[in-house]
């Protein structure tokens, strides 16, 4: 994604990548301090929403927390299987850009009929349906998507959990951390992507992402169909070589984000050789494959990989000759909330 050549920035999309650099810059971790004694009370906390507003911000939150040793117990699911669950002693947080989406507006309607004081909100717009029904809201400042795949308010979201988190358990985003990280998101935006890569992939019959369950390749799947119109799956982990290896063929190609060191030669065995996948990486280090080279970011490392993902999605997509912007059938909001009619 080069930012010289005024092809990409015509799209609204890029422009909301790139806009996704100053987000991080600009990002306020004290935002979160209003609902942190309700939080640390609790001592439980559960994220949801749906698609991008959950993948990434929640399962991040979840998987740096779990590293650190934190003691409190975070757990995610979208809204309608929360709607099934007993929530009474957690802190609950939902995420929507609209705070319109139905599925976490009927979840926080259950909570509130049945009197749950910690509800709290996060969208994109101010007096939002979803903000009417949490006991306290919050509005992102990045301001609306141009196309209907969400990338900058998808960071932002991640940053608010994760400043949560981390107040949760006295720590804090530093501001050098995070001018640190943005610099290192937009290295990634505007790095150069081999030829090769993109063209192996734009030809692909699937695009398969590896990587771990921390909301990175998953959310990057659901880009892929987004942004390429291609099939793309979600491999958890070492998944990729425990079965699913007998559906996969040469027309396929895989993309491991951050690859475990211990396993490449297996996925180059059984992927690579026995069944001729393409394999790629998207690493801080080198690694056995056509490497997509990042900066190692740390504890931060999930958003510098997610913007490294969206550099090659866009270049395939223009590859593509597809109109980034304006999908075929995803809408800006997959389920939206509805007034029930006069009866």
């Amino acid at each position: 994604m080069r930012l010289e050549q005024t092809r990409y920035s015509e799209f609204g999309i890029v422009r909301d990548m790139l806009a996704a650099v100053d987000v991080i810059r600009a990002f306020e971790p004290a935002a979160v301090e209003p609902i942190v004694p309700a939080v640390r009370d609790a001592g439980r906390l559960f994220l949801t929403g749906e698609g991008s507003s959950r993948i990434f911000p929640a399962k991040n939150a979840i998987a740096d927390s779990r590293r650190r040793g934190d003691s409190l117990a975070i757990d995610t699911e979208a809204g309608s299987q929360a709607a099934e669950y007993d929530l009474a002693d957690h802190a609950v947080l939902g995420v929507s850009n609209s705070g319109r989406t139905a599925e976490v507006i009927g979840l926080f309607s259950k909570l509130k009929e049945a009197n749950h004081q910690r509800r709290f909100s996060l969208a994109a717009h101010a007096d939002s349906k979803l903000e009417s029904l949490a006991t306290r809201g919050f509005t992102l400042s990045c301001g609306p998507e141009s196309a209907v795949a969400a990338t900058k308010s998808v960071l932002e979201q991640a940053l608010f959990a994760r400043a949560l988190v981390d107040a949760v358990a006295g720590r804090t985003l530093k501001a050098a951390e995070l001018s640190r990280a943005a610099d290192q998101v937009q290295a990634a935006l505007t790095a150069v992507i081999d030829p090769a890569i993109t063209a192996a992939i734009s030809q692909a019959k699937t695009i398969y992402w590896a990587g771990r369950n921390d909301g990175v390749a998953e959310e990057l799947t659901l880009k892929t169909n987004e942004i390429t119109r291609k099939s793309a799956d979600f491999l958890e982990g070492t998944y990729a070589v425990h079965g699913v290896e007998e559906v996969m063929s040469a027309e396929d190609v895989l993309i491991w984000v951050d690859p475990y060191p211990e396993s490449e030669a297996k996925f180059q065995e059984v992927l690579a050789t026995n069944v001729g996948v393409r394999v790629f990486a998207i690493s801080s280090r080198p690694t056995l494959f056509p490497t997509i080279a990042i900066e190692d970011a740390g504890p931060l490392a999930g958003f510098v990989q997610m913007a490294a993902g969206w550099n090659v999605l866009v270049e395939v997509g223009l590859a593509l000759g597809i109109d980034l912007d304006k999908p075929l059938r995803a809408r800006k909001v997959g389920n939206e909330f509805t007034e029930p009619g006069p009866r």
